[in-house]
């Protein structure tokens, strides 16, 4: 390794344990001031690319913190229950949909489940019956059903989902699609078709993909409709590509990179949507997840969601929805609880976290993402205004040593609370605190994230002043530390004895 210094490992050490002192007087020189709790009636910022599942249960909380887009399910064997001729306006009332409207979020539909009449296969799951027939034959089920619902919503929902994970094989947990991706391709096409002939205006959203069941699922739809010669010319039949991820923010770059791969391979160009994100705890007193998937705790499910959104937003997600608003139905005693809000509208601490993504994500219009080993940071350029939002990967406290882009910062944590802070010599300086590292298991969610939040634009070359970041761990702290105490003792000790000596 090169060394220009010529130090020794123990010299740098001490070198360290020095740095370590003029930290510990940086820290006290320019530590931010007490967290301070937000202000709960400041009004809400609206960005309509972060969005909840499902908050027509409580709307009024969703109005309250500005909620921009919702999801709505709409189950074919409830709106249809006897047959063709059926329909249940109680499944979906215009109402709710008018409620979700008046607040400002626009409602995406989701279109699922087989009712048993209407399959040859599982209730459900089963393949409509007359698929492949003409969009126009009533024998089609599939298309007579999509062009009335989507007609009777005009105007009040214009993106429809087409199903739910169509990527999870029948034989396992959760399956939702009997069919193959031929068959799949076939569902989208004719919504697409019989959806336009009903609303000029309605988009076509796949099914979200949760793509570890079968990370080639995309790959093989795109062949199957770059195979169809009708398809290009009707933009192969779908408008927006949708994701599911949970639990590991860091697995974003591999499943968002995943499907911007696969589209460019294919030649076509679709936003992507990330519909569903979440990472359930398991210590909720309330609501206790008894054989967790992976060991969450309430405060590491803030942590994910604040992680998520800003590496989601950084791979160019279009739009991104938590998976849930409110845990409505309540789940059965002992499964995972997914709602920011539990069934009787108390929040967790989740909720507090969405809240920050809503007021200081709002807005940005382009990211730089830094890391190394040791930490992670998003930064978002929003106009005039800069987040950072910077994490510990590690099992570790970091100590940060940040470039200023203005002469203050308001730091805020995912609580919400905010303190003022100012650099010295053009730095910040700060601690972020270490994840939580269950044994094997690993650290799946980083630590709690600090924002540093300024009234400056960001200036994102990855080479530029932004990226100039300098961190330490707790543990290097604490090594360098005690080697430059012990080389201080040292020198001074034979200071001394030289001078007793008379050799000074």
């Amino acid at each position: 390794m090169w060394n220009p210094w010529g130090l020794s490992l123990n010299a740098r050490q001490i070198v360290a344990g020095g740095l370590i002192g003029i930290t510990i007087l940086t820290l006290a020189a320019c530590a931010p001031n007490p967290l301070t709790p937000p202000e709960e009636d400041s009004p809400p910022t609206l960005d309509q690319r972060f969005g909840a599942v499902e908050t027509y249960h409580r709307p009024d909380l969703a109005d309250q913190v500005g909620v921009g887009w919702t999801r709505l399910i709409l189950y074919w064997s409830e709106l249809q229950r006897t047959g063709p001729n059926d329909w249940n306006p109680f499944h979906a009332p215009f109402e709710r949909i008018d409620q979700e409207l008046q607040g400002g979020r626009e409602v995406v539909g989701m279109l699922a489940h087989t009712p048993q009449w209407a399959t040859d296969g599982i209730e459900g799951a089963g393949v409509p019956r007359g698929l492949y027939l003409p969009i126009d034959d009533p024998a089609n089920l599939w298309a007579a059903f999509v062009r009335k619902t989507v007609g009777l919503y005009k105007g009040r929902v214009n993106r429809w989902i087409i199903w739910n994970e169509p990527d999870i094989p029948l034989e396992a947990y959760g399956a939702q699609w009997e069919g193959s991706v031929g068959d799949y391709y076939q569902l989208v096409k004719v919504a697409y078709l019989a959806a336009r002939e009903a609303n000029p205006d309605a988009r076509i959203h796949l099914g979200g993909l949760t793509y570890w069941h079968n990370p080639d699922y995309l790959r093989q739809y795109l062949a199957v409709a770059k195979a169809d010669p009708t398809a290009e010319a009707h933009g192969y039949y779908f408008d927006v590509v949708s994701a599911h991820l949970y639990f590991k923010p860091e697995t974003t770059s591999i499943i968002i990179g995943s499907i911007k791969a696969n589209l460019q391979e294919a030649g076509i160009d679709k936003p992507i949507w990330l519909n569903e994100t979440n990472a359930p705890p398991y210590d909720d007193p309330t609501h206790a997840w008894v054989n967790p998937v992976f060991p969450v705790t309430q405060e590491m499910q803030a942590s994910f969601l604040m992680q998520e959104f800003a590496l989601a937003m950084d791979e160019g997600v279009e739009r991104i929805a938590v998976y849930k608003w409110i845990d409505q139905p309540p789940p059965p005693p002992g499964f995972d609880p997914y709602g920011l809000l539990r069934e009787n509208g108390d929040p967790r601490p989740a909720y507090a976290a969405y809240r920050v993504i809503l007021k200081h994500y709002a807005g940005a219009t382009d990211s730089l993402h830094i890391e190394d080993g040791k930490y992670q940071e998003v930064a978002l350029a929003r106009g005039e205004k800069t987040t950072r939002v910077v994490w510990s990967r590690l099992g570790d406290s970091v100590l940060m040593v940040i470039p200023a882009l203005s002469p203050s910062a308001t730091v805020v944590d995912q609580t919400g609370a905010e303190a003022a802070l100012q650099p010295i010599a053009g730095y910040y300086v700060m601690t972020l605190s270490p994840a939580t590292c269950p044994e094997g298991f690993g650290c799946f969610i980083g630590g709690p994230p600090v924002l540093i939040v300024e009234d400056a634009p960001a200036d994102l070359n990855p080479d530029g002043r932004l990226a100039k970041n300098f961190a330490l761990t707790g543990t290097t702290m604490l090594r360098g530390g005690i080697a430059g105490g012990a080389a201080l003792i040292a020198v001074v000790g034979f200071w001394l004895w030289r001078r007793k000596r008379g050799l000074s």
